[in-house]
């Protein structure tokens, strides 16, 4: 959706453009599912009138490594920006964006399962489950899922870890605080959502099923021993949902065919980086198909977004992997931690980069 109201804002007719989505709006409006969106996301989705959307502002970003000294802090006031990120629900950014694109006039074909896709040197052609077709110059796959579950993605690593999702609430909340914490299973991210907090945690898939089988004050006790008391003590959190790990990379785009986001590449959450990285993807891809829906401009879009995908994919599977162990140099990553803290350039560069990509 932000795809195509970029396409329309840049001065493509929206007659030219179709939205495909097997999914009904009402569904995807009702995903209650969180996601982290950078500064330069927002920036982005102002440039539609995708903004405003029912959000937390995220302040400060909190660093640390579990039983190691040292730990790096993250201000917007350092980078004169309003708010490093925000926390929205998946389903109110959708709602917004549906009601771009309606606005523009572009046409979406909901639910319509996408059954087949042929390509000519002159055009592509869809074939919908429902026996419709839809001919256009460029199909642009832009439907991300799950580690593993997406046909035609070189899996190229397991994590080992599930990610555990709730929302949950603390005696002594840090207004606009985001924590990164990381563990001996994995990071532990608590991003400040409403009165409480959304909570990714990553764990092993054994120590998944576990917390999954606890009840809730059973659970809130191991996330208190696990966190810390910088949030005071956990008092509750909904209902746990939890899903696997692993980096997805290295869809072959074709002369009329590409992918953005999660459907070119699947990233672990530590961070945050998926949407924003595929927001990327979008304004980009926008400017070239802008010029033509041709295939030299397909093939301008992959070499201009391969350093941004590049070194976003190599910071998160870095970071997920390097932290997420117990091996005796975790102390010493402790207190690189600290480092990044006193070291006022790399704490800059990680803050650009969390905000803005590759640039």
């Amino acid at each position: 959706m932000a795809l195509a109201a970029l396409l329309v804002r840049r001065g493509v007719a929206p007659a030219r453009i179709a939205l495909v989505d097997a999914r009904p709006l009402d569904a995807a409006c009702d995903d209650p599912r969180t996601l982290a969106l950078s500064w330069g996301s927002r920036q982005i989705l102002g440039q539609i009138g995708a903004w405003p959307v029912p959000a937390t502002d995220i302040h400060e970003i909190h660093v640390s490594r579990k039983g190691a000294f040292g730990r790096s802090m993250i201000s917007r006031d350092e980078h004169r920006v309003p708010a490093l990120g925000y926390v929205t629900r998946y389903g109110d950014l959708v709602s917004v964006l549906a009601g771009v694109v309606e606005r523009l006039g572009i046409v979406a074909l909901r639910p319509a399962r996408v059954t087949g896709l042929e390509e000519t040197p002159g055009h592509v052609r869809l074939a919908l489950e429902d026996g419709r077709t839809v001919t256009a110059a460029i199909a642009v796959q832009a439907e991300g899922g799950l580690f593993g579950a997406q046909a035609g993605k070189q899996a190229m690593r397991d994590y080992g870890q599930s990610a555990i999702i709730a929302h949950v609430e603390a005696s002594a909340p840090v207004a606009h605080r985001a924590y990164e914490r990381f563990t001996d299973e994995g990071p532990l991210a608590m991003l400040p959502q409403g009165d409480g907090y959304s909570m990714v945690w990553c764990v092993r898939p054994d120590s998944a099923q576990e917390l999954l089988s606890l009840d809730d004050a059973a659970f809130l006790a191991r996330l208190d021993a696990t966190f810390g008391e910088r949030l005071g003590r956990f008092t509750g959190a909904t209902r746990r949902l939890a899903f696997p790990l692993g980096l997805n990379a290295g869809v072959a785009g074709t002369a009329r065919t590409t992918a953005i986001g999660n459907a070119a590449q699947t990233l672990h959450p530590v961070a945050g980086q998926g949407l924003n990285l595929g927001l990327r993807d979008a304004t980009v891809l926008a400017r070239l198909l802008a010029r033509g829906a041709t295939p030299d401009n397909l093939a301008d879009f992959a070499a201009l977004r391969r350093q941004d995908r590049d070194l976003t994919v190599r910071l998160t599977d870095t970071m997920a992997r390097v932290f997420a162990n117990t091996s005796p140099l975790q102390p010493v990553l402790g207190l690189s931690l600290a480092a990044i803290d006193l070291f006022t350039p790399a704490r800059s560069m990680l803050a650009e980069m969390m905000m803005y990509g590759r640039r």
